[in-house]
C-alpha cells in the first residue's frame, strides 16, 4: 500500500517490516483486525492496519453501514516502542530498540558544546538546583 500523507511519501513495498500483530481471528469476521509496524529509509516508522466492519478500521459506508478498511498512521519514535512493547516479543522489541536498561545507571559521555551554551548550561544548574547532566539528560528525553 502506498500513501502521501502531510507530504511525505508511505510504501509497505520498499519500508522494511519491523513486527506484526493480528487478533487471532479469520479476515471473515467483522472484528478481524491485523496491524504490521514498518520502518523507512529515511528511519521514520508508521503503521499498515486493515480490519473488518467492527474493528477500528472500519468506515461508515452510509446510514448505520459499516465496511472493513486499512490505512497507513504515521508514528513517532515513541509510540512505535510503545506499540512494539504492546505486540512484539521481548526478543524481536530488543532487536529493533536495543536492549532494555531495568536501572537509571549512569555512564560518561564526553561532548563538546560552544561556549556560549555551557554558560547558559552553568546558568540554568544553578537556577534550577539540577547538575548540568540532569539538565542535558532532561532534554534528550524530551526529544
Amino acid at each position: 500500500m502506498k500513501r502521501i500523507i502531510n507530504n511525505k511519501r508511505y510504501d509497505t513495498d520498499t519500508a522494511r517490516e519491523v513486527g506484526y500483530w493480528d487478533n487471532d481471528r479469520t479476515p471473515r469476521d467483522f472484528s478481524y483486525c491485523e496491524e504490521t509496524l514498518y520502518q523507512k529509509r529515511t528511519g521514520e516508522y508508521f503503521l499498515y492496519g486493515c480490519g473488518g466492519p467492527m474493528s477500528k478500521y472500519a468506515t461508515s459506508t452510509g446510514n448505520n453501514s459499516w465496511s472493513g478498511d486499512s490505512k497507513i498512521i504515521p508514528l513517532t519514535f515513541d509510540a512505535a516502542m510503545k506499540w512494539a512493547q504492546k505486540n512484539l516479543s521481548a526478543d524481536d522489541y530488543e532487536a529493533e530498540f536495543g536492549p532494555v536498561v531495568e536501572d537509571e545507571s549512569r555512564t560518561s559521555v564526553y561532548v563538546t558544546i560552544p561556549s556560549a551554551l555551557a554558560a547558559k548550561l552553568r546558568k540554568a544548574a544553578a537556577e534550577t538546583g539540577k547538575t548540568q547532566s540532569d539538565i542535558i539528560a532532561d532534554l534528550l528525553r524530551s526529544m
